[in-house]
């Protein structure tokens, strides 16, 4: 989290003030810009902006281009988003495929690295942001992928999303021959879980979890220990 931040929690201008200035434009200006070589340094930020508005959501670069309405390539994409990923702020996933390849060459998930960065950049206050199903749905959901992302950092274990034919599987956790299937609910509405059924039934032997709704409860799953879902 960002410490720092904490003692403004009851101003949210002074709040949001504090993310977008002190750490997200410091973050970019000092920690990539000054140390890395960005020939398009508005396209960097633009793709940050981006990437704070489709947290949560699968994004191919061709389409990013478009929404950026920039004439770059994908490659240069994909190397500024390394450099979010390493500066702490933004990472794509890949797709679990079971083969290295065709995991790379996946569109990216979209995903924050800390959900202040996304709450910022958002035109909506906590309360506005519960009554906007979408917006919160993709919030919980990052805020699940941010811990997944930084818990397993330093150990064997890797982070990926799945799709197929409209099915999608939010996260899923690899490590060795090991996988688990993580489906995340904001409400405890009940839906299907077509998703993760459909995923089990193409790599057998995935173990399965449910987080929020329904199921495991958010605030026991983040704070628990990654290494021991795999128990």
């Amino acid at each position: 989290g960002y410490p720092g931040a904490a003692a403004l929690i009851d101003d949210p201008s002074r709040w949001r003030n504090y993310i977008l200035h002190s750490l997200i434009e410091t973050t970019i200006s000092r920690d990539i810009l000054l140390l890395t070589r960005v020939d398009k340094p508005a396209l960097l930020r633009r793709l940050f902006e981006l990437g704070c508005l489709y947290s949560g959501q699968i994004l191919s670069f061709q389409k990013m281009l478009g929404q950026l309405q920039e004439s770059g390539n994908t490659t240069t994409l994909a190397h500024y988003l390394k450099l979010l990923e390493g500066s702490g702020l933004l990472v794509g996933l890949h797709k679990y495929a079971g083969q290295k390849v065709r995991q790379r060459a996946s569109s990216p998930k979209l995903l924050v690295l800390n959900t202040a960065l996304m709450s910022a950049c958002a035109p909506y206050t906590f309360e506005e942001a519960r009554t906007q199903p979408e917006f919160w749905g993709h919030l919980v959901e990052s805020a699940v992928g941010a811990w997944l992302v930084n818990a397993t950092k330093g150990t064997s274990i890797e982070v990926f999303y799945w799709s197929s034919r409209n099915r999608e599987v939010d996260f899923v956790l690899a490590k060795g021959n090991q996988r688990i299937a993580i489906e995340v609910k904001s409400t405890r509405r009940r839906t299907g879980f077509s998703g993760m059924e459909a995923f089990a039934r193409e790599f057998p032997g995935t173990k399965t979890l449910l987080v929020g709704g329904q199921g495991i409860p958010l605030k026991a799953f983040l704070s628990g220990d990654v290494e021991r879902l795999f128990d």
